[in-house]
């Protein structure tokens, strides 16, 4: 075969279709479009994800807004300690969003990265809670119990961290600009209240309700527990 002949067969691969006719079935297919949100332009899943945001930050800062004092006053830790070992887990929440970010944009994509490292901020937070309890081993077992469960929350909670807004954006249709700006404000709303409220409501649970003849951590660090439960069922 010259290489004529070989220009000519690697042309006939080619198929040109005309302004007037219908491109082959079955190789365009219709995009479904999401359900919206009361008639709106809104998609439905919006709701869940500001819901599951809302969640995630009240039991963050639920379980920080204690944290200092669970160390000073449960394991008897001197002020210098509990407040370096609560830096070094506030430093590793804000390392973590490069593995999630990776893991997001190069191995599973945004929707997955959310739901597997949220299981693993669910697993952190009931470790968390369950190291709490005075009764349950020695001071090891809540040493070790309450570290692996800080690990675990601050590789959940910073690894969804770059995904969440970003997959809440990539609901919304190139045409809608004005709704996912909307979408925005009250999502970033959602987080500043779940932050607030939970700063308030933690410490009270801490404080005024004792359980196991002392400050009840195991119900501070377990009602946030429930909230991130209840924010991967979102």
């Amino acid at each position: 075969m010259n290489a004529f002949q070989r220009n000519e067969s690697k042309e006939t691969l080619f198929t040109f279709i005309s302004a007037g006719d219908d491109p082959p079935k079955g190789d365009f297919p219709v995009q479904k479009k999401s359900p919206k949100l009361c008639g709106s332009n809104y998609p439905l899943s919006i709701a869940f994800i500001v819901v599951n945001e809302f969640c995630e930050r009240f039991s963050y800062y639920g379980m920080r807004a204690v944290l200092t004092l669970y160390f000073v006053s449960f394991f008897h830790w001197d002020e210098n300690l509990s407040t370096s070992v609560y830096h070094a887990f506030s430093a590793l929440c804000y390392f973590t969003p490069v593995i999630g970010a990776i893991m997001a944009d190069s191995w599973m994509g945004k929707y997955k990265t959310i739901i597997y490292l949220s299981i693993v901020y669910v697993v952190g937070h009931l470790i968390k809670s369950v190291g709490a309890i005075p009764s349950l081993g020695n001071e090891v077992v809540h040493v070790v119990l309450s570290m692996t469960g800080l690990f675990l929350i601050a590789l959940g909670t910073g690894g969804i961290k770059p995904c969440v807004s970003a997959f809440g954006g990539d609901q919304f249709e190139e045409e809608h600009t004005s709704e996912r700006s909307k979408f925005f404000s009250v999502f970033y709303l959602s987080i500043n209240a779940g932050s607030l409220i939970s700063t308030f409501v933690t410490p009270v649970l801490r404080g005024d309700v004792k359980c196991f003849g002392e400050d009840c951590y195991a119900l501070a660090f377990g009602v946030p527990a429930a909230l991130m439960v209840l924010a991967l069922g979102k």
